[in-house]
């Protein structure tokens, strides 16, 4: 078979013993530079035998506590403190990063819909082809680092899949569990096909993913429980020496292991409007009941329409900002395991 080919150059090699940072270049032809590379900066450390992370964060650019976590643990992490090999990546969609958008300005595509990618496609998709091809096989672990973004707040979770392989699953969910976040959240997509963790699941790797806070903002609270998470799931997979931080040693209750398996549970603004939510994150919702009302602005005679959930649960994400448009999601409930 013809080996698979691709437009990024490396400028690390992730063979080599010790630890590299250089960039990916990608060719980025524009009116302004006809000969232009993009530089997306990379981190590679490798000692001895183990296994491969691949972490990444800044897949969506308005989510900020993945890009700074990675960013910390790249300058922090030496070769002689891992077993195997770690790849960071801070800023995987890096126009959208630079911009602070969920969405890269280059060619409006959404990293996160993205893969496979294609090796001639636009920017966005020639990043998802080289990460599809040339970083997932030689990974076991893949850490995908997301929050809320500017549209919505999350209860700080690490989260995963319901994959089919139970031997994949059980190593999933050890991971998950290992980060030690407030909630351990196994999802289903609603927002469609092409995302990363999907594409890595395929090909049998151990994918978790978090949606840390959000709202457009850099929580404190997110980034230490970032911070530890990360380095509790290496310590967990072997590639990293230490003690798992637990919940309890600090003085925290355990990880709150929670789904939401059915489209019943993603609720969404039913109109145009201003999104008034009744509950703050980790209140207790019965089925029925009113989690909001969605205003509207340009008539004030009529009244709110309220948005009720189809199903019992714990409110784990609600919207961030408060205008809305009909289909936005404006909660997910979720419920213990």
């Amino acid at each position: 078979m013809e080996p698979v080919k691709t437009q990024v150059y490396a400028e690390v090699d992730y063979d080599k013993e010790g630890k590299q940072q250089g960039y990916l270049r990608i060719p980025y032809s524009r009116d302004s530079s006809g000969w232009g590379n993009l530089f997306m900066p990379i981190t590679v450390l490798k000692n001895g035998k183990g296994p491969t992370a691949l972490i990444v964060a800044g897949n969506h650019g308005d989510e900020f506590e993945g890009q700074v976590c990675v960013m910390k643990l790249a300058r922090a992490l030496t070769a002689e403190e891992i077993a195997g090999r770690i790849i960071l990546m801070p800023a995987l969609n890096f126009p959208a990063a630079k911009a602070g958008k969920r969405l890269s300005p280059v060619d409006g595509k959404n990293m996160n819909r993205s893969f496979p990618g294609e090796r001639q496609g636009t920017l966005t998709s020639v990043i998802a082809h080289y990460v599809t091809h040339f970083l997932f096989p030689i990974s076991d672990i893949v850490l995908d680092l997301h929050s809320g973004g500017y549209s919505m707040e999350f209860i700080p979770s690490a989260l995963m899949h319901k994959v089919e392989d139970p031997v994949q699953y059980q190593k999933m969910l050890g991971g998950l569990l290992a980060f030690n976040a407030p909630i351990g959240f196994i999802m289903r997509e609603i927002a469609g096909e092409g995302l990363l963790n999907e594409e890595a699941e395929r090909m049998g790797k151990v994918v978790i993913g978090t949606e840390l806070a959000g709202g457009g903002q850099l929580s404190p609270t997110a980034i230490k429980i970032a911070e530890v998470g990360v380095r509790n799931v290496l310590i967990h997979y072997g590639l990293l020496k230490g003690e798992i931080v637990t919940r309890e040693s600090q003085g925290l209750p355990k990880t709150r292991l929670v789904e939401s398996p059915n489209r019943e549970d993603y609720l969404m603004a039913p109109a145009d409007g201003i999104y008034e939510s009744f509950y703050e994150l980790g209140a207790e919702i019965k089925k029925g009941q009113p989690i909001g009302q969605v205003h509207f602005l340009d008539r004030i005679d009529w009244e709110p329409e309220e948005v009720r959930a189809e199903s019992d649960g714990l409110l784990v994400c609600t919207r961030g900002p408060g205008l809305v448009e009909r289909g936005d999601c404006v909660g997910v409930l979720a419920r213990d395991v």
